[in-house]
């Protein structure tokens, strides 16, 4: 595929969901685009603000009205980062579709490699992994001890042979992810195991990749990570695996 031919389809789409980032929503979508330009021609990126307080959805029309790549969408009521990124799934017209976060502790120039990984190897979804041995990570300890012991769980209620669900970058063939939008019961942090497990019972190839994270928020603030959002995410997967088990028995 000829990523620099603009006759053709959108090649990549890139889908950003942001809450409250008006201080830097601007910069972040245009270093971002920038980014992409230099291995991608044929791109769009969606930014998404999830009914954020701030002047998030500011940011993101100054950013579009700079850059023909950006597009956004905007809505009054904050409803969860999952149907954000639904949003912006329905809106996409590439070939691909990557989900990245909008602070951008993960290097939109990844997905470079993402692309050429599942053009290599045929693969459905490339999804980055804190927990690949060749990722690099500037990490607090929490986050990490949070993201091992939600692999425990993913191990023992979905068998998955995957190490990280949740980490802000992943890669989609287009066909494959919109399908798997259509049906999401799961709009929060829960979303990305109820679609990582959904192509997984479809028979979807998913491969992880290493990432470099770097943590940008400081330290001291307030973590966005707190116990009622760890039940309610320990609640989600649970209703997931209810839904899926409910399925694949009527399916049998």
């Amino acid at each position: 595929m000829d990523h620099n031919n603009t006759n053709k389809q959108m090649y990549l789409s890139v889908v950003m969901p942001a809450y409250n980032e008006g201080a830097h929503i601007e910069a972040n979508l245009l270093k971002t685009s920038e980014t992409i330009s230099k291995f991608v021609k044929n791109y769009e990126i969606i930014a998404v603000d999830d009914g954020s307080s701030d002047n998030t959805n500011v940011g993101m029309k100054n950013a579009a009205n700079q850059d023909s790549h950006i597009k956004f969408i905007s809505y009054e009521s904050n409803k969860g980062k999952g149907y954000a990124i639904v949003q912006g799934v329905k809106a996409s017209e590439g070939e691909f579709i990557a989900f990245l976060d909008s602070d951008l502790e993960l290097n939109p120039s990844m997905l470079k490699g993402f692309l050429k990984a599942i053009n290599k190897t045929g693969a459905d979804i490339a999804i980055g992994s804190k927990l690949h041995k060749d990722s690099k990570l500037d990490y607090p300890i929490t986050r990490r001890i949070l993201s091992v012991g939600y692999f425990i769980i993913l191990k023992v209620l979905f068998k998955l042979n995957l190490k990280d669900t949740q980490t802000g970058i992943k890669l989609f063939k287009a066909p494959v992810i919109k399908s798997i939008c259509e049906n999401l019961s799961t709009t929060g942090f829960a979303f990305d195991i109820e679609i990582l497990a959904t192509a997984a019972s479809k028979g979807y190839k998913i491969i992880e990749m290493p990432i470099k994270l770097v943590f940008l928020r400081d330290r001291k603030e307030k973590s966005r990570i707190t116990i009622p959002l760890i039940i309610k995410v320990f609640k989600d997967t649970l209703q997931i695996k209810k839904k899926l088990r409910g399925k694949n028995n009527g399916e049998s």
